[in-house]
């Protein structure tokens, strides 16, 4: 199965977990990390699988990763496994009490990024997730490129690897 991940980064903390998933799934099968910048629509040929990355900004993706899957042509992922992931601050470290309920309440890149794959014709085979940075620009908290690696990787081995 050929895997795309793609994904936008601010601070350099989505692209090591970007990374991370690549490095997890290419152990296993073809796969290729691609900036969203640098994403054409001739890479979905013969794709059997995207995931797509941003870091939450304003609660949601950053704009290069909604125009890119705005962009899409209508059911262009038709057939197409698909996940979503975001890079974040976990609500336990935001010390304002105020702001913790904001971001609650607004939520996270990952989903937003999900529906988006899903309205394009995905087909969605995790829930969003989440990976953490110890503040707004980082570092990647301990052990989440490992958790990265590992995200996709086994829930895959039991389908069509």
């Amino acid at each position: 199965m050929k895997v795309l991940v793609v994904f936008d980064s601010v601070f350099g903390n989505t692209q090591k977990v970007a990374a991370a998933i690549g490095e997890g799934i290419g152990v296993h099968t073809e796969v290729e990390v691609c900036e969203a910048g640098t994403f054409s629509q001739e890479k979905l040929q013969g794709l059997g699988f995207l995931i797509v990355g941003s870091p939450t900004r304003g609660f949601r993706p950053t704009p290069l990763i909604v125009n890119l899957l705005k962009n899409l042509p209508e059911n262009s992922l038709q057939g197409i496994k698909v996940a979503a992931f975001d890079t974040r601050i976990l609500l336990s470290d935001i010390k304002s009490a105020p702001l913790r309920f904001i971001v609650k309440t607004g939520g996270y890149a990952a989903k937003p990024i999900s529906k988006m794959l899903t309205e394009k014709g995905g087909k969605l085979i995790l829930p969003p997730e989440g990976f953490f940075v110890a503040d707004e620009q980082g570092p990647l908290k301990d052990g989440e490129p490992e958790r990265a690696a590992g995200w996709i990787t086994a829930p895959l081995l039991g389908s069509d690897f």
